[in-house]
């Protein structure tokens, strides 16, 4: 088992069906992206046998983000409690009540934190956010790509690199990171530059894949090691081996290049929305209305109290 990273957008927004930019702005979700949220959520945890348990998660601060993160805290922790919290499996089909009652109240583990940074958030359209789609981005003063990336290097430097170590690597589980669909792309752009420029050259020439609502990118980390060296072909270029009389094998791996990180990063799925699979929006407009978080499944009002995901706010500027 590998480490894995998923970079994940949020589920959909009033804005997003109204048409409207909403990158600061903070949009909240529909009925129907809690129900996203919660299809994405199940889904990792089905795959837990095969992935591993979720290890860190990181969202932009914005509602809409937070909350789409917390569905998947929460159903890292429904298989601990026989999944009596109600939340559907990535495989069962939706409901009208489903849609309308979708709750995201489930206890989660007791480790595991959502950690808020603003540099996750969306590009900062200036002038044009609340403004439907058309606006010269440039005469309203929107946050340029330079700017973005600017962004996510710091989060790459302050939050990925401590988790992207051979020895992390070798542990296994996932790291997910929720955000928007253009700060996503700007992220997953400097962590191939960093561990993947083949990967980059491979993705449409370097052209960023775009995001659907809750549409994720997975990537696994490989860890770079020397080829096995024998007793019997103690080589391998730049590498030191000793034999002794009893044919025992002492390798000195030859080291990395300066400045080569010890993993690499392999896209294994774009824009993946197998989760989604059978899900659709109820009828009557009731689907894209926003979600009341008054209304809630059945299942919740027999279960144990629910508690908040805890939370973490991380320092930084956006």
């Amino acid at each position: 088992m590998t480490l894995r990273l998923f970079l994940v957008r949020h589920g959909e927004t009033v804005d997003n069906v109204a048409g409207i930019y909403a990158g600061v702005r903070d949009s909240p979700l529909t009925a129907h992206g809690v129900l996203q949220a919660r299809r994405f959520g199940a889904h990792l945890a089905s795959r837990l046998a095969v992935i591993g348990p979720v290890r860190h998660v990181f969202a932009s601060d914005l509602k809409r983000a937070v909350e789409t993160a917390t569905a998947v805290v929460d159903a890292q922790a429904a298989p601990a409690s026989g999944n009596k919290a109600g939340v559907p499996s990535a495989s069962s089909g939706p409901s009208k009540t489903d849609a309308i009652e979708a709750d995201l109240s489930l206890e989660p583990t007791a480790s595991l934190k959502i950690v808020q940074l603003p540099e996750l958030r969306e590009r900062d359209f200036g002038s044009a956010e609340g403004e439907k789609f058309g606006v010269d981005l440039a005469l309203a003063g929107a946050e340029s790509r330079q700017q973005m990336g600017q962004r996510a290097e710091r989060f790459v430097e302050g939050h990925l690199m401590p988790q992207l170590t051979v020895e992390q690597a070798a542990s296994g589980g996932c790291i997910v990171v929720v955000a928007h669909g253009l700060i996503l792309a700007s992220l997953l752009r400097v962590l191939l530059v960093r561990y993947g420029a083949r990967e980059l050259a491979r993705l449409a020439g370097g052209k960023m894949p775009g995001w659907s609502n809750t549409g994720y990118v997975e990537l696994v980390a490989n860890i770079i090691s020397s080829a096995p060296v024998t007793a019997d072909d103690p080589s391998g270029p730049g590498s030191t081996a000793e034999v002794s009389d009893e044919r025992t094998l002492t390798l000195v791996p030859p080291p990395l290049p300066a400045n080569e990180p010890p993993i690499t990063l392999s896209v294994v799925g774009v824009n993946v929305l197998k989760h989604l699979e059978g899900l659709k929006k109820t009828r009557g407009g009731i689907g894209s209305a926003q979600f009341d978080k008054r209304q809630r499944t059945m299942d919740s009002f027999f279960g144990p109290a629910a508690k908040k995901a805890k939370v973490e706010h991380g320092s930084g500027k956006a």
